[in-house]
């Protein structure tokens, strides 16, 4: 069986996907006391026991070097009990370095340090020369320059170089040949989510050339969001209306999809993990009621100004509107004034708050891009935000996938805490990695 490691492993996605495709993960790294403990604790229930068969260093990859994981590997008591021999060279490295340095949907900042880590990723891959190496990072990642950037033989590059140049660059120097990076969608792979990642898949001159997988899903086919959780809709009446009989997908996530050591799927639990319905406000819940399905809040700001809203049965918001713009108007003044459509830029306000990325999904489509923040989205089926559990069926992890520490955070904790929701939504959707680790696995046991 090939082996792998997973470096910036996060939660543990891209291990999932590696793990079905057929791989056996000897070494894996992430910097955050967090994600160690959901990431250890899956591979607990896989039969991938630290010091065993397996090693999860909790780390900053900036220090970490190949002869310290060729250690680490060589000390895994299925190596050292003399029944197996520790690999004279490791198969695959799959890996995500951070991207909020190259993400879109942000302040670019060709300063910001971990724009960087790429390289240490590839100083590690030189230390080790792998077989082959794939590298996942959003779309950003494409058209992002760096200035003063000197690689690993010091060759230094003009400033605004784009970063995938000097990624194929620096792969041709020490010895790989490259693949041309291609954006994919892991909706086109069973993932029902409209995700895009730049993958990146190198691999050491002499050697076959993998592929990049094919699609396994047409338009009319993706997976939809009511066929991924609509099972999981809270109200039983709804649930049994909307989702009378469990889908292809929502069984696959229930009995699972990645198996343990002993080529079996984790035992059921009795009670599905990650649950945990948010108590919303009276207030939010009217807010979330006024957005139609497929519909943000621009959309909505803009259906407001052109047909106008029913607050009749929204008392919670109208009375908000009155305490906002200091008794301005009265509740019935407001709810004529929204309902004609002649309600000014600072009842709009009032009403919808400035927060604009929000939106409904549409059920009958995959799900946009799960992010790290659980109420930029809201469920169509109930005026409420989604589970940690449902954006996990978004991104195609099993049920039996548990993730752990705080459901959430805020503030300045953000930098340091990595919760349950960022957890998923940081992730590499295990069915898009596993469609792209089988081509590397195929390439690897053709012969």
């Amino acid at each position: 069986m090939p082996y792998a490691i997973d470096l910036f492993c996060g939660a543990g996605g891209m291990s999932e996907g590696i793990i079905q495709a057929g791989f056996d993960i000897l070494f894996s790294n992430d910097i955050n006391i967090d994600v160690e403990k959901t990431y250890v604790n899956r591979h607990k229930q896989l039969g991938l026991i630290q010091g065993q068969n397996t090693y999860f260093h909790r780390g900053d990859i900036r220090d970490l070097t190949g002869t310290f994981i060729t250690n680490c590997i060589s000390s895994l008591d299925i190596f050292t009990s003399g029944k197996t021999q520790v690999p004279e060279k490791i198969d695959a490295i799959f890996g995500g370095p951070p991207c909020q340095g190259f993400s879109r949907a942000g302040k670019r900042d060709k300063n910001d340090p971990r724009n960087m880590l790429f390289k240490e990723y590839l100083r590690v891959i030189s230390e080790m020369m792998p077989r082959y190496v794939i590298m996942e990072n959003v779309e950003g990642f494409t058209d992002t320059t760096l200035d003063d950037f000197v690689g690993l033989n010091g060759n230094k590059y003009p400033d605004n170089s784009l970063v995938p140049e000097i990624l194929l660059n620096e792969f041709k120097e020490i010895g790989y040949s490259t693949l041309e990076p291609r954006i994919l969608d892991a909706s086109d792979y069973g993932v029902p989510q409209k995700r895009r990642r730049v993958i990146f898949i190198a691999y050491l001159n002499g050697l076959s050339a993998p592929i990049y997988p094919q699609p396994t899903c047409k338009d009319d086919e993706k997976v939809s969001l009511v066929q991924a959780i609509g099972d999981l809709i809270i109200d039983k009446n709804l649930r049994e209306k909307t989702n009378p009989k469990l889908t292809v997908f929502q069984q696959e996530s229930i009995n699972g999809r990645t198996k343990d050591t002993n080529n079996k799927f984790p035992k059921k639990q009795s009670k599905t993990p990650n649950c945990e319905i948010a108590k919303h406000q009276p207030i939010i819940v009217e807010r979330f009621s006024l957005y139609k399905e497929g519909e943000d809040t621009n959309a909505l700001i803009r259906r407001i100004q052109r047909e106008g809203i029913d607050l009749k049965n929204k008392p919670h918001l109208v009375a908000e509107c009155v305490k906002k713009l200091h008794n301005k108007y009265t509740g019935p003044e407001i709810i004529k004034l929204f309902g004609e459509a002649k309600a000014d830029k600072d009842l709009i306000t009032a009403l919808i708050t400035k927060k604009a990325a929000r939106t409904k999904l549409n059920r009958n489509s995959p799900s946009l891009t799960v992010l790290t923040l659980p109420d930029d989205y809201i469920s169509p089926f109930e005026n409420r935000i989604f589970t940690v559990r449902e954006l996990a069926r978004l991104q195609s992890f099993d049920d039996s996938f548990v993730f752990l520490g705080k459901r959430t955070t805020g503030g300045q904790r953000r930098k340091l805490e990595v919760p349950q929701y960022t957890q998923v939504g940081n992730a590499v959707p295990p069915l898009l990695a596993r469609a792209i680790a089988s081509q590397i696995f195929k390439v690897l046991t053709e012969k």
